[in-house]
């Protein structure tokens, strides 16, 4: 079988295949030889059909088309085995079968042409001295403080508070009903319309401003229990339901108890209440130790992203249709896996419309991705880069160490999963040790977030209506 190959966009590798007459003859033969095994013709037992009456019942056309299926298939295979082809991915007619049709005659030789994915190959223009910022992420000791605080915030006792009135950090008890304001100029004897769901009883609110929507606490402290006021508020602009944004609220609010926290001393006692430290400077180091690593690798992460950012300016690949569809295919998978383990029907979430959509959004991603790892297994190969054996064992133990609740783990898996972790993390050592990665400050990298901050905060820092909260009420998620 005389084989042509030419190189084709995308990493394909295009095959003009011609087929000898004895085989074009040979498979035509058999097709009808078949088709007289198993046609059902009336007046004729199986396999007694005469070859005229079974080409004019059946007709040319039919029987053709079923060799020619068999000659592309077997005629590819072939091919790529010949020529010795690392095809991935399932091969391509580019041959039109109709026109295959009108120009096969069996017992001369045909023509066709195909088409297979192949590996790409990767051109570094450059993958040594190169040149990259990256933001450096510092240790906060306020951290250590913060984590400290809102363990204590929680060991917390509530105690009535009797004698004053409601201040901030207080735990206030009401009852609330939310109306729209009038708008200016409208008739002052008309009734308030009720917001849907902004209406609860013996609701437990935190006294902490940034909470809620604007005006609502401050309205609330300076209280008394059992006093009844009318507190103006605003929806923020914009809001997480449209229909509220920006729309001026009045809430009717009775303070019917108020509790204060009575906080643990952060001591030693406090300590050994909520760690399995002795002492409060045991726990301390700890918590500076957990934060400082947090801080270092973050940079470290940093450094990486910037680098391999930097490192695809520099790298020239055609990618193959093939590597890209499995990428997204394995991309989609982990995300179908992740939110099933998050307890959603995957099924609902992945519909038929909504697939398409979502393979295409992973494809730049999914690109991105590919060259990476070709790109880094490239520079493996160019630098001899390699894990030991001892280097693999010694970390499928300490994971099996780490996890002996798994059961039935595929340790042969879990070796080749470890091994390509292993190599890639040497390749990026290798990388950042024949590069320059400037540190810069935190934040300085990228513009600023603070307004898309506050929008977001708008969006989830006040009440809630039925539409987006069974459990009505003016208090919000912390952020």
């Amino acid at each position: 079988m005389k084989v042509t190959q030419e190189k084709l966009p995308a990493s394909q590798i295009g095959l003009e295949i011609e087929i000898t007459p004895e085989i074009t003859k040979q498979t035509y033969e058999q097709v009808i030889k078949n088709l007289a095994s198993t046609a059902n013709i009336p007046g004729f037992r199986k396999g007694k059909v005469p070859r005229p009456i079974l080409l004019q019942r059946l007709g040319t056309t039919r029987i053709k088309a079923a060799a020619l299926e068999e000659l592309i298939q077997d005629g590819i295979e072939k091919a790529v085995k010949q020529e010795a082809i690392p095809a991935i991915g399932q091969p391509q007619l580019r041959s039109s079968f109709e026109d295959l049709i009108n120009n096969y005659e069996p017992g001369k030789p045909l023509t066709i042409l195909a088409a297979v994915d192949v590996e790409p190959e990767v051109n570094l223009v450059q993958y040594t001295d190169l040149q990259a910022k990256a933001e450096e992420v510092k240790f906060d000791p306020e951290q250590v403080e913060n984590t400290l605080d809102k363990e204590r915030q929680e060991l917390g006792t509530l105690i009535p508070v009797e004698g004053r009135a409601a201040q901030i950090g207080d735990i206030a008890v009401v009852d609330f009903k939310g109306s729209f304001a009038k708008a200016e100029g409208e008739d002052e004897t008309a009734e308030l319309e009720p917001i849907p769901g902004a209406e609860a009883t013996d609701f437990q609110v935190e006294l902490q401003e940034d909470k809620f929507i604007p005006g609502f606490i401050s309205g609330i402290v300076g209280m008394n229990p059992e006093e009844t006021r009318e507190i103006a508020a605003q929806f923020p602009d914009p809001y997480a339901n449209e229909d509220l944004a920006g729309k001026a609220a009045t809430f009717t609010v009775t303070l019917k108890e108020l509790k204060e926290k009575e906080l643990p001393e952060i001591n030693d006692d406090f300590a050994q209440e909520i760690s399995d430290f002795e002492t409060l400077e045991e726990l301390r180091a700890s918590l500076v130790e957990r934060y400082q690593k947090e801080a270092d690798d973050k940079t470290k992460t940093n450094k990486q992203e910037a680098l391999l950012t930097e490192l695809l300016k520099h790298v020239e690949v055609d990618l193959p249709a093939t590597l890209i569809e499995q990428e997204v295919d394995a991309m989609l998978t982990q995300t179908a896996i992740r939110l099933s383990q998050q307890g959603l029907d995957v099924r609902k979430l992945f519909t038929q419309d909504i697939i398409p959509q979502l393979r295409e959004r992973s494809r730049t991603e999914a690109i991105e991705r590919i060259k990476r790892s070709l790109s880094l297994r490239e520079i493996g190969k160019r630098e001899s880069i390699e894990v030991t054996p001892e280097e693999i064992a010694a970390r499928v133990t300490e994971l099996l160490e780490q996890y002996p609740e798994e059961q039935d783990v595929d340790e042969d898996k879990l070796r080749s999963i470890v091994e390509n972790e292993l190599l890639t993390e040497k390749i990026i050592d290798w990388l950042l040790e024949h590069s320059s990665v400037e540190l810069v400050p935190e934040g300085s990298l990228s513009p600023t977030e603070e307004t898309e901050d506050a929008e977001l905060d708008a969006d989830a820092d006040a009440p809630q209506t039925e539409e987006e909260n069974s459990e009505a009420s003016p208090e919000v998620t912390e952020g």
